[in-house]
């Protein structure tokens, strides 16, 4: 059972939306490097407001994720494309219901 997951709010610059959907759709092959990422997704809630969700079997997991690619490419990207810093919450998972 996964235990715990990453909630990142993103809030793109006027006239960066499109750019910041093509990043996330984008950084799905980047996580798919990523054995201790059990789910992972790349949601669009309006216009401007995207988000990721991530679950993981373990604290190591989350940290290997924290310190990977795609946030190192978010936040490389982040001054360009957002307009507030990304909003990272740690949460515990309480219950999950995953394929296999």
């Amino acid at each position: 059972m996964t235990a715990v997951s990453l909630y990142v709010e993103l809030k793109a610059k006027p006239g960066k939306e499109d750019a910041v959907a093509a990043f996330l759709a984008s950084a799905q092959s980047l996580v798919e490097g990523e054995p201790g990422t059990i789910a992972w997704f790349a949601v669009r809630f309006d216009h401007s407001t995207f988000a990721i969700f991530d679950a993981f079997d373990n604290e190591a997991g989350r940290e290997a994720h924290l310190g990977g690619k795609v946030a190192e490419a978010l936040m490389a990207n982040a001054d360009e494309l957002l307009a507030a810093a990304p909003q990272i919450r740690k949460a515990d998972v309480l219950a999950d219901k995953l394929p296999g």
